[in-house]
């Protein structure tokens, strides 16, 4: 496995080896030892979840905020989407930024998002299935989340606005500058 930097210095990107032959490939696509290789800690996941979405479908972006605040591992494994990171703690020299990556079946790329960021993605080909591993279990009275089009956050989702389809709750977001968010000092992972 292959462990990528990105703009922040606590979200990676990791690309699983592929064994490829005549009959297909092989992946391993988690590997407990390598990921805690790459961030130096354990997380210890306990839950997986799977998505389906249709083009146009915008889901975050989503947190979950202390103490039941989660870190993901999120993969594609049909299809392809555009996943979003938003650095939510106050006080971080990168706090506002956020980085973008392509995900699909046809890299394998995966992205760690750990405690502190805000998530989403927005599907680009017409279906995809979208995998997640996260470190806690999801509690609704800790849900955060910001609204995707904030013009503060600039994200460029690669599909108009009017091409978007959301949740009605996933409609009234607040804006960065109006969400509670995380304080620099919090702890990343669990």
């Amino acid at each position: 496995m292959t462990c990528i930097p990105t703009l922040f210095s606590e979200v990676f990107i990791l690309k699983p080896n592929r064994h490829k032959d005549e009959r297909g490939f092989f992946s391993e696509t988690y590997v407990a030892s390598e990921l805690t290789k790459a961030l130096g800690k354990s997380i210890p996941f306990c839950q997986d979840n799977l998505t389906q979405s249709k083009k146009g479908v915008l889901r975050g972006l989503h947190y979950q905020l202390q103490p039941h605040s989660q870190s993901k591992l999120v993969s594609v494994v049909q299809g392809a989407v555009l996943d979003v990171v938003v650095d939510i703690r106050k006080g971080s020299p990168t706090f506002g930024q956020h980085f973008s990556q392509e995900l699909s079946s046809e890299n394998q790329l995966q992205l760690f998002i750990p405690r502190g960021f805000a998530h989403g993605y927005i599907t680009l080909s017409e279906t995809s299935l979208f995998c997640y591993k996260v470190d806690a279990y999801y509690h609704p009275e800790s849900e955060g989340s910001i609204a995707p089009e904030d013009p503060e956050l600039g994200i460029d989702w690669k599909l108009p606005l009017k091409e978007w389809i959301r949740s009605e709750k996933d409609k009234i977001h607040p804006s960065l500058s109006k969400a509670q968010v995380f304080d620099y000092n919090e702890t990343l992972y669990g």
